[in-house]
């Protein structure tokens, strides 16, 4: 999850309920931004001056993925939920883009983000893309319930609103919800298990096709060594319930195949290893993840944010 990121999500297909989903997460986070505390008036002294002001700073995120011919990267991906469904060929593909969402945590419990990314790509017909600005999104985590060395887990809610740039036959609107418990088995939380489930729902504006929800389940651990390096692993279980994209057929090049997106239930793996600061603030990561689609797909991310308040 971002930070360290089951009531029915209705359909956003009209353009109606499309213009409620983005006023629900507006709404949101104008209410989570409301409820942080006041900053201070007059601090003190400079420590004082630095934490009176929450952490600010540009989640920087460089991914590179590897896609097998006809399907969807999905698998673990909290801010880019899919690569552009454009991207879909009938031959493999791959491509990088960068994220750059601009976070700030309000307190230690509640963070608020919101930006764009950019992407190129290539498959083995044709050449690397243009590098353009290809989605935006906006979203919140918030620890819902804190351990506080009581016996119930850190429950975290991560959820993130992806909307494609551009319009098309192909643009998108994604929802992305991802629920953690992490179980610390110290004070210090240098050491515990996670659990999680996580909930993708795409809608195709255009209405000429359909993809059905994905949704992961996984069991995780990790360790933060006296050196700050945290090194975290998830392994879990993706069912993804297929796409319909029979419309698509007069929007396709000529010769080009229908893709066939069949549903599938397969196993998913993902590995970070994080640089943090005496004050658990992420510092550098990088993170490899490999799901079945059913045929392995890669993604490899380097995160270097750039702090702009760092407590």
């Amino acid at each position: 999850m971002t930070r360290n990121t089951a009531k029915r999500i209705a359909p956003c297909g009209s353009q109606n309920a499309r213009r409620a989903c983005f006023a629900a997460t507006a709404g949101l986070l104008a209410l989570v931004a409301g409820a942080t505390p006041a900053l201070a008036a007059e601090p003190d002294n400079d420590e004082d001056s630095a934490s009176a002001f929450p952490n600010i700073y540009l989640d920087m995120r460089t991914n590179y993925f590897t896609v097998p011919p006809g399907t969807l990267a999905l698998g673990f991906n909290n801010t880019l939920s899919l690569p552009a469904l454009s991207s879909l060929s009938s031959v493999s593909g791959r491509g990088v883009t960068l994220d750059l969402p601009l976070t700030i945590d309000l307190n230690d419990r509640i963070s608020v983000f919101g930006g764009v990314t950019g992407s190129t790509s290539k498959n083995d017909l044709s050449p690397w893309s243009s590098f353009d600005i290809t989605t935006w999104n906006v979203g919140v985590q918030a620890d819902v319930i804190t351990q506080d060395d009581g016996w119930l887990p850190t429950v975290t809610v991560l959820s993130t609103l992806t909307k494609s740039a551009s319009d098309g036959p192909l643009s998108s609107t994604n929802l992305t919800t991802v629920v953690e418990a992490d179980r610390a088995l110290d004070e210090d939380g240098t050491r515990g298990f996670l659990a999680g489930v996580q909930v993708m729902n795409t809608w195709i504006d255009s209405g000429l096709a359909s993809v059905r929800p994905a949704v992961i389940g996984y069991l995780g651990a990790y360790y933060q060594g006296p050196d700050n390096w945290k090194l975290t692993g998830r392994a879990g279980v993706q069912s993804f319930g297929g796409a319909n994209t029979t419309e698509l057929v007069p929007f396709l090049p000529a010769g080009q195949p229908l893709f066939s997106l069949r549903s599938f239930t397969q196993p998913v793996l993902r590995f970070d290893l994080d640089r943090m600061d005496d004050n658990d603030n992420r510092l550098f990561g990088i993170t490899a993840a490999i799901f079945w689609t059913p045929q392995p797909a890669f993604q490899f991310t380097l995160r270097t944010p750039l702090y702009l308040v760092r407590k």
